[in-house]
């Protein structure tokens, strides 16, 4: 596995609620450097970490103590009922649950539902999750509104597929909130750690099921120990709660936000660890708020959009919330390159090469044809050079519709006639997502941002 090892601490973004709550009117300077913190750290590092107000510190570190006496507490069997996902609905999921795989116990609190035991009881949770529930629903809230005021999205443009606050009626919350243990040593079922890596002698041990990705539109953590690791743009597995704060909590984001930001905001992959508990008779205690959209909802891309963001083909089409949450998503066939994000690594080069030798009758004056390769070549650019460029001046990109810039490009005075000559948009090539630009113009974009991009293609033709 690579780079599993569990020395590498990230130096996450870290912002304070109160700095991020946006107000009315014009946005602060302290405001505006908040946001681009939070969105900096997610695209490096897909996590970041919220500094929350000391009262709500404090509730989250008692929810802590009661899960743990919850879980300590609690007998447990090989016999007893277990359920997962996969065997109840996801938005309906509540109470006690085990998955052993995993060596982990959960409580999940959703309002709207009330729980019982399998003899017909009620059972008695962990204390303060209705009051924790409603302070981590505010802070994911706020988070996803400076995430969309850096996507240049109107605000509340996440509201359609949120749930209602407070619910109405007979509804049942879609969000949920999770009292977890790993590791109990009560817990049966231990000998089926695997081990993800050695580092040093020491033993680093990982449930079963690394590689998950939840299907929220974030999830905010915060554990009574460190053991969370999330995968970095480089591929590399880091421990993003290795330095947290008594008021700190971990925030990542899901599978739905990128599906609804149309590929934008990466989801986060992440693991846990849970070996080096030996000794802790209370095993590993965390509080996770999965913000989720309602299950009546439907993930378009609807305000990226209309925000004037390319649209890639596999987010175009409409997805209803529940089809999307019985969907398998994998994260190599999400991110097929990424253990290897950087075009210019060998590994990268190595299977370009590869789809290259496939191809037969290449010539030097051949053009590269349409392919897959191309259009992501030209979404990279888009991201790490002209996004980059946009960034450091100061500029709100907002794309033109391709017909329309077909006529600004031969006008003196157009909409974009700035933004284009500020950032170095290529002659004649129309003000639009790559992603919409016909195949000679992506070659363009391409060649005007990484020079000697085509020639560099062509002598590779002609090798092979």
């Amino acid at each position: 596995m690579e780079d599993a090892a569990g020395n590498i601490i990230a130096s996450l973004g870290r912002v304070r609620l109160v700095d991020l709550a946006a107000n009315e009117g014009l946005p602060s300077d302290n405001y505006k450097m908040c946001v681009s913190t939070l969105s900096q750290s997610l695209a490096q590092y897909s996590a970041a970490i919220i500094q929350l107000p000391p009262s709500d510190g404090a509730l989250l570190r008692c929810g802590l103590d009661s899960a743990r006496l919850f879980f300590h507490q609690r007998g447990y069997s090989s016999s007893e009922a277990v359920h997962s996902d996969g065997t109840r609905e996801w938005c309906k999921t509540s109470g006690y649950s085990v998955v052993p795989q995993m060596w982990l116990e959960l409580y999940d609190y959703r309002p709207g539902v009330t729980v019982t035991e399998p003899s017909g009881t009620m059972e008695l949770p962990p204390s303060g999750l209705p009051d924790i529930f409603s302070v981590l629903g505010k802070v994911s809230r706020d988070i996803l509104e400076a995430i969309s005021f850096s996507l240049n999205l109107r605000s509340c443009a996440f509201t359609e597929i949120l749930d209602n606050i407070p619910l109405r009626s007979q509804e049942v919350s879609s969000s949920v909130l999770s009292a977890c243990c790993h590791s109990r040593p009560s817990f049966e079922g231990a000998h089926q750690h695997s081990i993800a890596s050695q580092d040093d002698g020491e033993l680093l041990m990982f449930s079963d099921q690394d590689q998950q990705m939840d299907k929220t539109l974030l999830t905010l953590v915060k554990s009574d120990m460190s053991g969370l690791y999330v995968k970095d743009l480089h591929g590399r597995w880091i421990l993003v709660d290795g330095d947290l704060g008594p008021h700190d909590v971990v925030v990542y984001p899901g599978l739905a936000l990128y599906q609804e930001t149309a590929g934008y905001v990466n989801p986060a992959v992440h693991k846990t660890e849970v070996g080096n508990l030996q000794g802790c008779m209370f095993g590993r205690c965390s509080l996770l708020f999965k913000l989720m959209p309602r299950s009546v909802a439907r993930l378009s891309g609807s305000e990226m959009r209309a925000a004037g963001h390319g649209i890639d083909a596999q987010f175009q089409v409409p997805i209803p919330v529940n089809d999307f949450m019985q969907t398998d998503h994998s994260a190599d066939q999400l991110f097929p390159k990424n253990s290897e994000p950087s075009s210019h690594t060998e590994q990268d080069s190595a299977s370009f090469n590869s789809s290259m030798k496939k191809k037969k009758g290449s010539t030097r004056t051949k053009p590269l044809p349409p392919s897959k390769r191309l259009r992501l070549e030209a979404q990279r650019v888009l991201k790490e050079r002209v996004q980059d460029i946009a960034d450091k001046k100061g500029i709100k990109l907002r794309f033109c519709n391709l017909k329309e810039c077909e006529s600004h490009i031969r006008s003196s005075d157009s909409p974009c006639e700035n933004i284009r000559l500020e950032i170095g948009w290529p002659q004649g090539v129309p003000f639009v997502h790559p992603h919409d630009l016909p195949n000679k113009a992506k070659l363009g974009f391409l060649e005007a941002y990484e020079p000697g991009w085509t020639a560099s293609q062509q002598e590779m033709e002609l090798s092979f």
